[in-house]
């Protein structure tokens, strides 16, 4: 008689915990965008629908500040943390096993396994020593923090694609004498280009996100998206602010389903 394998959904009570789950983490989100409509002043009393708050997020300056920030912070450090994860990843699986390859994936990941806040205090007294030597205030730091951080989250997505990719096709361009320049540009790259895009993409929803590290870091007037939501949150809590986490939520909804169809397999 066949052995069946082990299926998680059929254990008693899977289900339940499922739906529980998503109804604990969703059902907030929801209420968030619904009143983010809602056209009174007063959170929690509902008088009417209207686009009114959105349209007051539009033309409110330090949101639209922060936003550019956090934009510009975003898209430089996904960049350079991409590129950096993406040499790491050939590094450590295009080349032959090395001593010292495990301590290599361990400072990879170590800003996974490292509390953020750890991170961001350490941070903090070393980029205060710097600012004192120099002078200099600029978003440079923030930058720097946010790719370090972002590194390993556009690393695991680059080593999984290259580990599943079959060597072959490389081999067959080496043996037809193609250099190892050209076979990278030819072969590998487009290969690896859903990957990349996906490794992208999750550096820039996390760099877009971060708070601990932006709020620990940031100089004045380089408020992002998330430490001015907390500094109104703090202040005054109204429907725009509503406004501006639904479409901040939409922002990173959005991304992470073109991650989802850059990566999902063809037919």
């Amino acid at each position: 008689m066949a052995k069946r394998s082990f299926d998680v959904t059929r254990l008693p009570g899977t289900a339940v915990l499922a739906v529980a789950c998503f109804v604990i983490l969703y059902i907030p989100m929801a209420i968030l965008v619904a009143y983010s409509f809602n056209s009174g002043k007063v959170i929690g009393n509902w008088e009417g629908l209207s686009l009114k708050w959105y349209g007051s997020a539009i033309h409110n300056q330090a949101f639209l500040d922060a936003a550019i920030n956090s934009l510009i912070l975003a898209v430089t450090a996904s960049v350079v943390s991409t590129v950096f994860a993406t040499m790491a990843a050939l590094a450590t699986t295009r080349t032959e096993k090395f001593r010292g390859e495990g301590a290599i994936h361990i400072i990879l990941n170590q800003p996974l396994m490292v509390p953020e806040i750890v991170l961001a205090i350490a941070l903090v007294i070393i980029i205060g020593q710097i600012k004192q030597m120099t002078g200099y205030n600029g978003l440079g730091f923030l930058i720097a923090a946010h790719t370090t951080f972002c590194i390993p989250f556009a690393y695991l997505p680059i080593r999984a694609r290259l580990e599943g990719m079959d060597l072959s096709l490389e081999t067959a361009a080496a043996d037809l004498y193609a250099g190892r320049f050209y076979t990278f540009r030819r072969v590998t790259l487009p290969l690896l280009a859903p990957a990349i895009l996906s490794g992208f993409m999750l550096a820039f929803v996390v760099s877009l996100d971060d708070l601990v590290m932006s709020d620990f870091l940031k100089s004045p007037g380089q408020d992002t998206l998330p430490t001015y939501l907390m500094g109104e949150l703090r202040r005054n809590l109204t429907s725009e602010i509503y406004a501006i986490s639904s479409l901040l939520l939409l922002l990173s909804v959005l991304i992470v389903a073109g991650s989802w169809v850059a990566t999902r397999k063809k037919d």
